[in-house]
């Protein structure tokens, strides 16, 4: 055993002395002055500390006997987590997630998304983040729906990211409930910096003519559209206006939104296929922004074909409604060919040939 000053210094004979860890570490130095100081770790935590007699639960048997979880949780938890050193700890833990206001599904959600959850520091890591939103003013069941459904805001830094990120959705939408509308569906807003994706693109697409009113009610139902780069939101923009939607319309945010489905169509076939299909009288500009697909079909395979056959029937009275746009777009050539030309092949067989049949798009 080696000596210092004449006396021998005996790692396991300094702890059970009740030297403090600083004090273990720098007695290790003394034996080994070698040895790298970045290769000794023989710091724990007291509170986590399994001593060799302690008997501890699995953690199937804690989550299915102490807390009721169904087995499938249970065991899915299990499979990551081999053993809990401190139950006390996590039975905390659960306990207060429960006094908070989640309920048992919701508590195997969060567990089960990481089950480390389990050894988390409850004062330093959970219970700050729970504050935020109770300062903020949401109702226990708000808490419970957003956190349940993105467990990753219990570890956003609160000053870095979720203080901020509330902030910029309560000075957007006016309200808690509204905010609340947005994460109870998209809790990972909170975990992502709003100020250079949400808060750049809500400004340019309010200089568009956007009404903020529009943004904050379509907000809840297409969450990501908002959250594009803004380089990549003024490209959705500009194909919008390629598609020919009024900036004023209330259709143009939905024509900007589908704008990726179609980025691949030049500009001309754009407006030569909303040209055909206005010209019918039938369908309108919102058929087309709703269903942007539309504009990925030939307008000669596909569109002319289909719609003067359909302006024969009608004038002939063989049709007794004229189809919806779907059914005009999307509608296989088989399909179409045996509901609309084969019933009626003295009338239109020459205008829709075998051969368009045979062709895609």
């Amino acid at each position: 055993m080696p000596r210092q000053g004449g006396a021998i210094y005996c790692p396991l004979c300094l702890s059970k002395l009740g030297f403090k860890t600083a004090a273990l570490e720098y007695s290790l130095k003394l034996i080994s002055p070698k040895t790298p100081s970045t290769r000794v770790n023989f710091r724990y935590d007291d509170s986590t500390y399994e001593k060799p007699n302690r008997r501890c639960p699995t953690v199937s048997d804690f989550l299915l006997h102490k807390h009721h979880f169904s087995p499938e949780a249970a065991s899915q938890v299990a499979s990551v987590l081999n053993r809990l050193k401190n139950p006390e700890k996590s039975d905390s833990i659960l306990s207060f997630l429960k006094e908070s206001g989640f309920s048992s599904t919701q508590v195997e959600k969060v567990v089960m998304y990481r089950p480390e959850f389990l050894l988390a520091n409850l004062e330093k890591i959970i219970k700050p983040k729970i504050k935020v939103f109770q300062d903020f003013g949401f109702s226990a069941d708000d808490i419970a729906e957003i956190v349940s459904k993105e467990p990753l805001v219990l570890h956003c830094s609160v000053n870095n990211r979720l203080i901020p990120s509330l902030s910029v959705l309560k000075g957007l939408m006016g309200s808690n409930a509204e905010v609340a509308k947005v994460l109870r569906t998209s809790g990972w807003f909170l975990v992502i910096d709003l100020e250079k994706t949400l808060v750049p693109n809500v400004e340019f697409l309010k200089s568009c003519g956007i009404s903020i009113e529009q943004i904050i009610r379509l907000m809840p139902i297409f969450p990501r559209f908002f959250l594009h780069k803004p380089k990549v939101m003024r490209k959705f923009v500009e194909k919008a206006d390629e598609m020919g939607v009024d900036r004023s319309s209330g259709m143009f945010i939905y024509a900007a939104r589908s704008a990726p489905m179609v980025f691949s169509v030049s500009e001309k076939k754009i407006k030569k296929i909303i040209e055909v299909l206005l010209e019918t009288g039938k369908y309108d500009m919102s058929c087309i922004v709703n269903n942007p697909t539309s504009l990925m079909y030939s307008v000669e395979n596909r569109y002319k074909p289909r719609l003067q056959v359909l302006e024969v029937l009608e004038k002939r009275n063989r049709l007794k409604n004229w189809p919806g746009f779907g059914t005009l777009h999307i509608m296989s050539d088989k399909k179409f060919f045996e509901k609309f030309v084969a019933p009626y092949l003295d009338e239109v067989g020459e205008i829709y040939t075998a051969k368009s049949v045979q062709k895609r798009r």
